[in-house]
C-alpha cells in the first residue's frame, strides 16, 4: 500500500500553482483529443467538406500561423501572459461553438484560421505565463508536469472522441466539438482565477524595437536548430507509421500501439527526464543526447523492412522507444530555451520568433523526410540519421553561443500588488 502511495504521489504536481496548471492542461487534452479524433468525420459528413478542401483548410490555418506567430508574440508581451492565455481560450471556445454553423468552404477556412490564431495565442500566454509566475528553478518542472497531464487527458479525449464515432450521428458528431468548446470556455474562466504573474514592461531606451529578437542571432541560430531537431515528432507522427504499412510486414493494429506505447511512455516519464534541464549547458546535453538516440534510432526503423513477424514488431516499438526518448529530452531543453533565454518583457517576441523557424521548417519536413526515409526504399534514413549527427554536433556551439551573448533590452518588472502573489510565493496553493 505505501509503494502504491508513493507511486501516485511521484505523479501527482506539486500543489499550488504546478498543479493547477496542470489540471488546466489535463481538462484542454479531453476537449481537443475528442475533437481531434473525429474531426475529418465532422468536416465530411456534417460540414460537406471534400477531402481537397480539408486539406486546403489545413494548409491555410498553417500559413496562417507562419504569419502571425511574431504580431501574436508582441501582442502578448504588450498585454500579459495570462490575459493572453485567457483570451486565445475564449477565442478558440467560440470558433469551436461555430463550427457547426458552417454553410460554406470560405466559412471553414476563416474559422481554421481563427482557430489557428487563437491557440498560438494561448499557447504563447501559457509559455509566458508560466515563466513569470514560476521561480526559474521550477519553470521546466511545472511544464514537464502539465505535458505528463496532457497526454493523459488526450488519452481520455480520444476515448470519448472514439464513443463518438461508435453513434455515427451526426448529433454525436455536433456534440464532440461542443464539448471541446465548453472545455476550452471553462478554462479561459479558470485561467483568470490563477495567482497573478508579475508584469514586465519594456525599457525602450534599452531594447530600441520590440522586434530585437530577429537581431539575436545566437537565438535565431538555435532556433533553427530546434526546428530541425522537431523532425523527430514528425518521424513518430508520420512517417514511421507510414513505413511500417508500406515497407514492412507489420499488422495496421500495431499502429495504435504504437501511438500508445509512446503516450504511455510520455505520461509516466516526462518529469524524470526533464531533471537534467536547468541550465543552458544542461539543456545542451539533453539536446545532444536526445539527437544521437534519433540517430540510432533511424537506421533501427530501416531494419524492421529487413525483418519478418515478431521480430518487426520488436523493432518498430523499440523505435518508438528510442524516438521518444528523444522528445522527452528535448521537451526539457525546448522549456528551458524558451523560459529562461529571452528577456522577461520580450517572451512573446522570442516565441514567436521560433515559432516562426519551427513553422516553416514543418511545411518542408514532412514531404522531405516522407522522400528520404519512405520513396528510396530505406536508405534515406541513413541521411536522416546523419542530419541528427549533424544537430547532435552543433548543439553545444549553438548553445555556447546562446550562453556568452547578452540578451537585448533592458526588461523593467513591475512588481504586483500587494494583494497580488509574486512569483516566488506562486507555488502556494491557487485560488482556482
Amino acid at each position: 500500500m505505501d509503494g502504491h502511495r508513493f507511486a501516485v504521489s511521484r505523479l501527482l504536481p506539486p500543489p499550488g500553482l504546478p498543479r493547477a496548471i496542470a489540471y488546466r492542461s489535463a481538462m484542454v487534452a479531453v476537449g481537443s483529443g475528442t475533437f481531434l479524433t473525429g474531426s475529418i468525420v465532422f468536416f465530411t459528413e456534417v460540414l460537406g467538406l471534400s477531402p481537397v478542401q480539408i486539406g486546403i483548410g489545413f494548409s491555410i490555418a498553417g500559413l496562417a500561423g507562419v504569419v502571425t506567430s511574431l504580431p501574436l508574440g508582441a501582442l502578448a508581451d504588450r498585454i500579459g501572459g495570462q490575459r493572453s492565455w485567457a483570451v486565445g481560450a475564449l477565442g478558440s471556445a467560440l470558433t469551436f461553438a461555430a463550427y457547426p454553423l458552417v454553410t460554406s468552404f470560405a466559412g471553414f477556412a476563416i474559422l481554421m484560421v481563427v482557430a489557428a490564431v487563437t491557440d498560438s495565442f494561448a499557447n504563447a500566454g501559457r509559455t509566458i505565463y508560466t515563466a513569470a509566475a514560476m521561480p526559474a528553478q521550477d519553470r521546466v518542472r511545472t511544464m514537464a508536469y502539465a505535458r505528463s497531464y496532457l497526454n493523459a487527458g488526450f488519452t481520455v479525449g480520444t476515448g470519448l472522441g472514439a464513443l463518438a464515432l461508435a453513434f455515427d450521428t451526426a448529433a454525436a458528431l455536433v456534440a464532440m466539438v461542443l464539448l471541446n468548446s465548453a472545455l476550452s470556455l471553462l478554462n479561459a474562466g479558470l485561467v483568470t482565477r490563477l495567482p497573478a504573474a508579475p508584469v514586465v514592461r519594456h525599457d525602450r531606451a534599452a531594447t530600441g524595437s520590440r522586434w530585437a529578437a530577429l537581431k539575436d542571432l545566437p537565438y535565431v541560430t538555435t532556433a533553427a536548430l530546434l526546428a530541425v531537431m522537431m523532425f523527430h515528432s514528425v518521424i513518430l507522427v508520420e512517417i514511421l507509421p507510414l513505413w511500417a504499412i508500406t515497407h514492412t510486414d507489420a499488422p495496421k493494429p500495431l499502429l495504435g500501439a504504437m501511438l500508445a506505447l509512446n503516450t504511455l511512455l510520455v505520461i509516466s516519464l516526462q518529469v524524470p527526464a526533464a531533471r537534467g534541464a536547468t541550465s543552458l549547458p544542461g539543456a545542451a546535453r539533453l539536446i545532444r543526447r536526445g539527437a544521437l538516440v534519433t540517430a540510432v534510432a533511424c537506421p533501427v526503423a530501416a531494419l524492421a523492412g529487413r525483418t519478418g513477424g515478431g521480430w518487426t514488431i520488436v523493432v518498430l516499438m523499440g523505435v518508438v522507444v528510442l524516438v521518444t526518448t528523444t522528445e522527452l529530452w528535448f521537451s526539457a531543453a525546448l522549456w528551458f530555451f524558451q523560459t529562461n533565454v529571452p528577456p522577461a518583457a520580450s517572451r512573446g517576441v522570442y516565441l514567436g520568433a521560433a515559432q516562426t523557424i519551427s513553422s516553416t521548417a514543418d511545411i518542408f519536413a514532412p514531404v522531405g523526410l516522407t522522400l528520404l526515409a519512405i520513396q528510396t526504399g530505406g536508405w534515406g534514413w541513413w541521411v536522416v540519421a546523419a542530419i541528427f549527427v549533424g544537430c547532435a554536433l552543433a548543439a553545444g556551439p549553438a548553445v555556447g553561443w546562446v550562453a556568452r551573448t547578452p540578451r537585448t533590452g533592458g526588461p523593467t518588472a513591475i512588481p504586483p500588488a500587494a494583494s497580488e502573489p509574486d512569483a516566488e510565493t506562486a507555488g502556494r496553493p491557487a485560488s482556482a
